[in-house]
């Protein structure tokens, strides 16, 4: 039974220090929307998705004010759309119109985002994914709410060097069609290694072939709840500083376990995973770089950062399994620059380095998140970068990613404002050196050794 002390300090929790789900999250198959006429193809998508969430936000609404727990977000995931499309899709422009599909059929709903227009090429690509990624640059200035993620590596089967050195292009003809004042659309593409099938969260999302026809999968975000319980704990041992994140992130874990299980009872969709992730907010107090900071950094950055980062995310993690049986997706440390005002703080001080929190991906939640670099940085240069996380994930078998913004007019020092839950991030200086010569090399980089298991 909860007791009255346990509703007291759940409502504080809510109150006082950020704590909220950040996320409800359907995933939708359309792999029984395949068709090789563009105007079927559509219509089945736009129909399966309406039918499908017709009731998802209605019913995070209703959670929200029963329970009195936030729901920030309501969203849609769906299978890659590479993997649908290619029978109907025979250019660029067919690419477009399932993207524009995609944005009607979120409005229609009223979801935040729909993530799935998505391309898996971690070993080569079709003709058809290679024609979903070269539209890119027109599908998401052309839509809304469409999210969009290309996988170019995985532990098993190596990184596809052709897909790297083509996402880095297609990335800065992104940031080249964004016209001035407008969001920029590079924030909603993610490339990954390892990605997994069940990741409710934005912008990397979509709905795994291995998943059922619908599921729901919870993000649940509580920077600033683990903040407030280490304040306690100045000056005491690691013991105790792994124990109270553990204990806090299990009562975080509970409050979307509870927040899941209504939805899928409510939806007649079953449960799927929860996601504990310390996904930040530009809040004050909603901070992952706070978190470390409590620890003991005078500044985010400092010696020490990266295994501070490496507790908390395995203590988050720890605390998250004892909670739930279904803890998936992503579940640890996000350490995104916009979104985070303490990340934030550290690059404008000086004491973040984009070197600095490419180690730090090496442990945390994903990898490289909402960075901003000057907007003449070279496409070799943002190829390069992607590969170097893809390497990290690969050889750690983890998730990792880069979601980076080339700030158009922008250089080193200014900043570049978002909005909303993106908030706002300073150019960050990229090493000045060229790795053309090894990005236009063709092929794969191998799977590593350890990748053999079979």
């Amino acid at each position: 039974m909860i007791n009255i002390y346990e509703v007291h300090e759940t409502n504080q929790m809510i109150e006082q220090e950020n704590l909220d789900v950040r996320t409800i999250t359907m995933g939708i198959s359309l792999l029984d929307c395949a068709d090789g006429d563009l105007s079927v193809l559509c219509d089945n998508i736009y129909n399966k998705i309406t039918a499908k969430a017709r009731d998802l936000v209605s019913c995070g609404n209703e959670i929200e004010k029963d329970y009195g727990v936030p729901i920030v977000n309501k969203r849609i995931s769906v299978t890659p759309i590479s993997l649908i499309a290619g029978g109907a899709c025979r250019s660029v422009e067919d690419y477009v119109e399932v993207a524009k599909t995609l944005d009607r059929a979120a409005k229609e709903v009223g979801v935040n985002y729909i993530g799935g227009f998505s391309a898996i090429v971690s070993k080569g690509m079709t003709e058809a994914e290679e024609f979903l990624i070269r539209s890119l640059p027109y599908a998401l200035p052309a839509t809304e709410r469409v999210c969009s993620s290309v996988n170019v590596g995985s532990t098993k089967t190596g990184i596809n060097m052709d897909a790297v050195r083509l996402c880095g292009e297609i990335i800065k003809e992104i940031a080249a069609n964004t016209k001035d004042g407008e969001f920029p659309h590079c924030a909603k593409l993610v490339v990954f290694c390892n990605a997994p099938d069940d990741n409710p969260f934005m912008a990397g999302a979509f709905h795994g072939v291995s998943e059922p026809d619908a599921v729901i999968n919870v993000g649940v975000s509580g920077p600033g709840v683990v903040k407030a319980a280490l304040q306690g704990c100045r000056g005491e041992s690691f013991e105790v500083l792994c124990e109270t994140i553990k204990k806090t992130a299990f009562k975080i874990t509970r409050v979307g376990q509870l927040v899941a299980k209504e939805a899928s009872e409510r939806l007649g969709v079953p449960f799927g995973i929860i996601d504990l992730s310390l996904a930040p907010t530009p809040a004050i107090g909603d901070s992952v770089s706070d978190i470390l900071e409590a620890m003991g950094l005078e500044s985010t950055g400092a010696p020490g950062t990266t295994a501070a980062l490496a507790l908390l995310n395995d203590q988050v993690k720890k605390g998250g399994i004892m909670a739930s049986s279904y803890v998936g997706g992503l579940s640890g440390a996000f350490i995104p620059v916009s979104e985070d005002q303490g990340m934030i703080n550290a690059v404008e001080r000086g004491s973040l380095s984009l070197e600095k929190l490419e180690a730090m991906t090496c442990v945390c939640s994903v990898g490289l998140d909402m960075i901003a670099v000057p907007g003449d940085t070279a496409a070799a240069t943002l190829s390069g970068i992607i590969a170097d996380e893809a390497a990290i994930g690969m050889i750690n078998q983890k998730t990792t990613a880069v979601r980076i913004i080339p700030a158009v007019g922008k250089k080193v020092g200014d900043t570049v404002e978002f909005g909303g839950l993106f908030g706002y991030a300073p150019v960050m200086p990229v090493n000045g050196y060229s790795c053309e010569e090894f990005i236009s090399r063709k092929g794969r980089i191998p799977a590593p050794i350890h990748s053999f298991k079979n």
